[in-house]
């Protein structure tokens, strides 16, 4: 995995017109310099943003992606959401899952009413 490469080339991406024209013409081609796996290449490609969050991929940095391929932000939000669904919890970096998604972390108190407190 190479979680800083993929990062790094959506930094520059995100910031370098010349970078996002070479993208728009060749996708696989302006990727090669930076050494990705065919996972993370796929995923670039496409676009597919539930895979990248899940490989890891800072939703700082990936919402300017999403932006670039005019994705609206509740529908960025559900692809993340998606990607956690179908391809497992975030493997590697800032938002890394520690537990499963079924996993209670704090327990909801309840009060003698029945409501949560």
């Amino acid at each position: 995995m190479t979680l800083y490469a993929v990062q790094k080339f959506l930094y520059e991406l995100n910031r370098t017109p010349a970078l996002q024209t070479a993208y728009e013409e060749d996708r696989h081609a302006v990727l090669e310099p930076f050494d990705l796996s065919e996972e993370e290449t796929s995923a670039l490609v496409e676009p597919d943003i539930g895979k990248l969050f899940h490989l890891g991929v800072n939703g700082q940095i990936l919402m300017h992606f999403a932006a670039f391929h005019q994705i609206e932000w509740q529908d960025y939000l559900q692809r993340m959401r998606d990607g956690i669904a179908n391809y497992g919890p975030v493997r590697e970096g800032v938002y890394a899952m520690t537990t499963g998604l079924d996993d209670v972390v704090a327990p909801v108190q309840q009060s003698s009413e029945g409501s949560a407190s």
